[in-house]
């Protein structure tokens, strides 16, 4: 969530810092600040952007060895006092910290007992005093650092600079994460790859517990005993034109209209003709393995704990295997039964989502076997998976997930198919779903098309004050996904509800005042959920109908028609229309579209 840069190196800190920051934004914050480092350290932090650090920023601010940051709130209301970095009494160790430290509060109340006087209300300036209190008698800053962490309870990135060594930066990761990129006769340090590309895409992630030194001429990674660790450099994909919005007004838009794209991407290379199965080399399992499994739990957070769903529903009509998806959030506390016969998936974008980390940590600690699907190569999920499968979908800016959503669809169906096909599936089913995947780039360009029209539904559905969004079997997590999205960029309150439950409770909500998304594919269902937008329509309740063909103007008000492919995957279809609709209210309430109030891209805490 939080955004952290840091730099050693022979040219001006300021400049870089900021820059990465900027290149973070994405991520959430509330406030931001940088140190560097020159004949002690120079500070500046402020509540708000990265924009208004810069405008307070003297024209001599200079240093070749600096960190930043760009803070959202976990302790402490957003102000320029809570912003990061955080300084020491004496002014010679500064910190910024992403995650969390859960006893900050027994630690500050022993320093306080110890005559050390707080400036902040934040967990992070723990971090700052206790470094502070070790670093004069210890040989290196690395080893203040390590002392002072083993005092600590949480998660944590952090950067640590010293006044009194000016050539190096240390950084530390347990559960948050580090990314270190290795240029020229300089080093830079980041929680994400995105402040890095412009200037190097040579890159090693820190994992959980490591330690390392960053200067000028290289870096020393170690692990928490002092032991040092060897690591072998990744090259990153993508480059600092990924990140920019390519003409776009928003990175959202960008990336709704670049799908054609990322799902032909994410299906390159990994059908087969010859036995119409699905090519995933990535999953490490033979044939045998495969279909011992009896099985499938799938887990993930928000946007793509729906699009688990999805899959869940594609694994069991394709594979014939028993499949669910939950939170992951939850799955970890609940005291989950693991089952060797279970084949466990995992989900997420940035491969750094905390609470499914965490739940893949305690799946292998049970001996579970567990399968990623994730769209960073290098991150944490990815690495502590048995296999897995990436989305190659590319950098995904805005905090609404779009292009990831739809690209872990299109996974799962690969993923179905491969099960499918392992097993029971014939040829010809094989070759059918192998067919409709080769035709979703090209009907989703036709979506896209469809935008002007969507606009305008759009926006003449802005000013409720809440919507309900209904769909069955299929059509439910489409649902919940589409309320997700308008509630997260548009701010209006929106609930999705399975359409044959409707009558058990929600349809005491519909009225005028109360319009309904619902998603009404030309399935086995059709009839049904015609029934359902009939008992909307006669309690005076308004219908946007989206599906593959026209309503009666007595059923629906307004209708998207989304081109057909087969049953199974037109979930996938059917959700982009709703991404453009909460787009494009949300741009018509003049929201901050990329940046939702309260809200994070890489949720990196509890």
């Amino acid at each position: 969530m939080c955004g952290i840069v840091a730099y050693v190196g022979p040219k001006d800190a300021a400049p870089i810092l900021l820059e990465g920051l900027q290149r973070l934004e994405y991520r959430g914050y509330d406030s931001a600040g940088v140190v560097v480092s020159n004949k002690g350290l120079k500070m500046r932090k402020v509540k708000g952007r990265v924009a208004d650090l810069a405008a307070v920023m003297p024209a001599r601010f200079k240093g070749g060895l600096g960190i930043g940051h760009t803070r959202w709130a976990t302790h402490g209301a957003p102000s320029d006092v809570n912003a990061h970095p955080h300084l020491s009494a004496d002014e010679r160790v500064a910190v910024v910290h992403n995650g969390i430290i859960e006893n900050a509060d027994q630690l500050r109340a022993k320093l306080e007992a110890e005559g050390v006087v707080f400036l902040s209300e934040t967990d992070t300036e723990v971090l700052s005093h206790l470094i502070a209190r070790t670093v004069k008698e210890a040989d290196s800053l690395e080893e203040a650092v390590r002392a002072a962490l083993k005092l600590v309870v949480g998660t944590y990135g952090i950067a640590v600079l010293d006044a009194e060594r000016p050539g190096e930066v240390v950084v530390a990761r347990n559960g948050s994460p580090i990314v270190l990129g290795i240029g020229e006769k300089e080093m830079f340090a980041a929680s994400d790859v995105a402040a890095l590309v412009r200037y190097t895409r040579q890159v090693v992630h820190l994992e959980d517990g490591e330690l390392a030194v960053l200067k000028a001429d290289g870096f020393t990674t170690f692990a928490s005993d002092a032991r040092e660790t060897a690591k072998e450099p990744l090259t990153v994909d993508w480059d600092a034109g990924h990140y920019d919005t390519g003409g776009y007004e928003h990175y959202l838009l960008k990336e709704i209209s670049e799908q054609p794209d990322t799902v032909a991407r994410t299906l390159r290379g990994r059908l087969d003709d010859r036995f119409h199965i699905a090519h995933l080399g990535g999953l490490n399992m033979d044939a045998r393995e495969t279909r011992s499994f009896r099985r499938v739990k799938i887990i993930g957070c928000g946007s793509a704990y729906y699009s688990g769903q999805i899959g869940a529903q594609l694994i069991e009509e394709l594979a014939r295997i028993p499949a669910d998806a939950e939170p992951a959030s939850e799955f970890r506390y609940r005291g989950p039964v693991v089952e060797a016969d279970t084949l466990y998936v995992a989900i997420s974008q940035s491969g750094e989502t905390y609470d499914t980390l965490a739940a893949v940590q305690e799946l292998k600690r049970k001996g579970g076997r567990v399968l990623g699907i994730v769209n960073t190569v290098g991150s944490a999920i990815a690495r502590e998976c048995d296999g897995g499968v990436y989305l190659h979908a590319g950098p995904e800016v805005s905090v609404a997930s779009t292009k990831a959503f739809t690209s872990t669809a299109v996974a799962f169906a690969l993923l179905a198919l491969h099960l499918g096909r392992v097993r029971d599936l014939s040829p010809a089913e094989g070759r059918r779903i192998c067919d409709g995947l080769r035709r979703l780039p090209e009907q989703i360009k036709e979506i896209l098309v469809l935008e002007p029209e969507i606009r305008e539904l759009a926006h003449k559905y802005a000013g409720a004050p809440s919507m309900m969004f209904v769909g069955r079997v299929r059509g439910y997590p489409v649902a919940r996904e589409g309320a997700q999205k308008l509630k997260e960029i548009s701010y209006v309150h929106a609930e999705a509800y399975p359409a044959s439950e409707l009558k058990h409770g929600p349809l005491a909500l519909i009225g005028p005042e109360m319009p309904t998304v619902a998603i009404v594919p030309d399935d086995e269902l059709l009839d049904k959920n015609l029934t359902t937008l009939g008992e909307i329509r006669a309690r005076g309740g308004r219908v946007l109908m989206v599906g593959h063909r026209v309503a009666d103007p007595k059923l629906a008000d307004d209708c998207i028609v989304v081109p057909k492919n087969e049953t199974e995957l037109d979930p996938i279809l059917l959700s982009i229309p709703l991404q453009l609709f909460a787009y494009h209210a949300a741009v018509a309430l003049e929201r901050d579209v990329d940046k939702p109030r309260n809200l994070a891209k890489s949720v990196t805490v509890e």
